[in-house]
């Protein structure tokens, strides 16, 4: 059985393309495995909150020595992080909000890549200390970009900081396997913003499909 965490970064609703995109992964998905459990995150409509001082200093704070209130600041985090724990497969709708992420998705893996939960930290590995403690995730990011060119080798490349800081992130959440559907030209409204919404779109049942046979090879068969 896959238990997919679907997670929505767009504070838009009805208007929103990487909710479409992402709805129509999702339910794609269903059709060919009935049986996976759906895990709705929506950060877009309920963000988390930023990290604070008082948050930092309970995630330093060994366990067993933690006040009442420092475990009520890492409520959130810890239900958060659960959530990905059950996950096999993590889709992200999210749109590009000035070349990076949308500021509650930020948020969001601000609470979830934490110490001792999502990552270990060890001196002893030398220049490169720290280590994922979950593995074998696939990342499913849908987006939806204003302008265009933001692929390997597109004019924008070099600008975009959205599924590049996804993906470096998610490698601390055991994510090994990572995809991208995007749509462009969204400033723009004109026939190539078109071809694109409708790529994009078609292109999810191929992606499902393609994965479904790793991610849950019972579903496939």
């Amino acid at each position: 059985m896959t238990t997919i965490l679907h997670i929505d970064a767009s504070p838009r609703g009805d208007r929103s393309l990487s909710r479409r995109l992402s709805a129509a992964f999702v339910d794609h998905w269903k059709t060919k495995d009935p049986s996976a459990v759906v895990i709705t995150r929506d950060i877009g409509r309920s963000p988390p909150p930023i990290i604070t001082e008082e948050w930092i200093a309970a995630v330093f704070t060994p366990a067993e020595t933690r006040t009442p209130a420092q475990q009520r600041e890492l409520k959130l985090s810890d239900t958060l992080i659960d959530e990905v724990g059950r996950s096999d497969l993590i889709v992200i709708g999210a749109p590009m909000h000035n070349y990076g992420m949308p500021a509650a998705l930020k948020s969001w893996f601000d609470k979830v890549i934490r110490i001792g939960k999502t990552f270990t930290f060890d001196l002893q590995r030398g220049d490169y200390p720290l280590a994922p403690i979950m593995s074998g995730k696939t990342l499913v990011i849908l987006s939806a970009r204003g302008e265009f060119g933001f692929g390997v080798g597109g004019v924008r490349e070099h600008m975009n900081h959205l599924e590049t800081h996804i993906v470096t992130c998610a490698n601390y959440l055991g994510v090994e396997e990572s995809h991208v559907l995007a749509i462009d030209y969204q400033e723009f409204g004109d026939e190539r913003h078109e071809k694109s919404v409708r790529e994009a779109f078609e292109a999810v049942p191929c992606l499902v499909d393609q994965l479904i046979g790793q991610v849950c090879p019972i579903a496939a068969e």
